[in-house]
């Protein structure tokens, strides 16, 4: 029962840190956009590889693991040092509007509390969107589909990903699911156009 107690208590004080901290929004548009970013990387990825030839799943596989690893790194540490030095001056300016300091504050907890689930989410939902796309993949080094069907199957996760995504901003506005959905998939279509475009010519 105290252990229950003293995790109600630290629950109950992390949503008081999401609350004066802002955490919801921001986690909300770092989700979207790095999500956004890390389906699409690897649909460039995948396309690529696929189209010049590179039917070897274990080589798609590093290469997406390896990118996954990159944007999961980067976006944590990257949304970590701008989101400390944001909410540090942030904390600066409130402390010369209510001239005292505000160290050891709900405040300072807060905004280190918010630095770090951004961040998280920002290193996070870009990796998790990279794995989903290369997944079929995985299928393909066990033997259990072939490298045609891994690729279709991934270019489908793509877009799948990419409407699910949309679906969720349309939710967050209260906007259509139909529209921001075929957004999102026409980004995603055009993406993979291009991105085959690109290596034909190159290939040529």
């Amino acid at each position: 029962m105290a252990d229950g107690h003293g995790f109600g208590k630290v629950f109950a004080r992390w949503r008081l840190y999401w609350k004066v901290g802002d955490v919801g929004s921001q986690a909300r548009r770092y989700f979207v956009m790095n999500a956004f970013d890390g389906a699409l990387t690897m649909l460039g990825v995948v396309t690529g590889s696929y189209l010049s030839g590179i039917t070897d799943s274990s080589i798609i596989i590093a290469a997406g693991v390896a990118g996954a690893m990159a944007m999961g790194i980067s976006g944590v540490s990257g949304a970590y040092m701008t989101e400390s030095a944001e909410r540090t001056k942030r904390l600066k300016e409130l402390e010369r509007a209510m001239l005292r300091p505000m160290r050891d504050t709900i405040q300072e907890e807060a905004h280190e509390f918010a630095a770090t689930v951004v961040a998280m989410v920002d290193g996070i939902s870009p990796a998790l969107a990279a794995i989903c796309v290369i997944s079929p993949f995985f299928l393909e080094h066990l033997g259990l589909v072939s490298a045609q069907a891994a690729f279709y199957a991934s270019v489908g996760l793509t877009l799948a990903v990419l409407a699910g995504l949309g679906m969720y901003l349309a939710i967050i506005s209260d906007e259509s699911m139909a529209k921001y959905g075929a957004r999102m998939l026409l980004v995603g279509m055009l993406t993979a156009g291009l991105c085959m475009a690109i290596t034909i010519v190159f290939r040529v």
